[in-house]
């Protein structure tokens, strides 16, 4: 049974802040990422289909994806849940609303 459940900004917050190691993937552009980012692994949306032996080893582990908005990272998840990856979750509000509950 696959466990593809969304998390809000909040919830990651409290995942990088435990320290406890977790694998994280932003969707979003270099140029977004150099700006600001969260120190996941950068892997832009368009890339992804072409970047899936990255994530190979995650398999079977949770993934959780972020952009911008939310929008192009729920759009990664529904793909890698296609690809036959079992537990991805989009963050909710992206990197925006990340930054705007600091």
């Amino acid at each position: 049974m696959s466990e593809n459940f969304d998390i809000s900004v909040d919830q990651l917050r409290e995942m990088i802040e435990s320290g406890e190691p977790f694998n994280l993937v932003d969707v979003r552009n270099p140029d977004e990422y150099e700006e600001d980012n969260l120190g996941g692994i950068l892997i832009p949306l368009g890339d992804l289909p072409d970047s899936l032996d990255q994530l190979e080893a995650m398999k079977g582990q949770d993934i959780y994806i972020h952009c911008r908005s939310g929008a192009r990272s729920d759009r990664a998840k529904h793909f890698l849940i296609s690809e036959g990856f079992e537990k991805v979750h989009n963050v909710l509000g992206g990197i925006m609303s990340y930054r705007a509950s600091e």
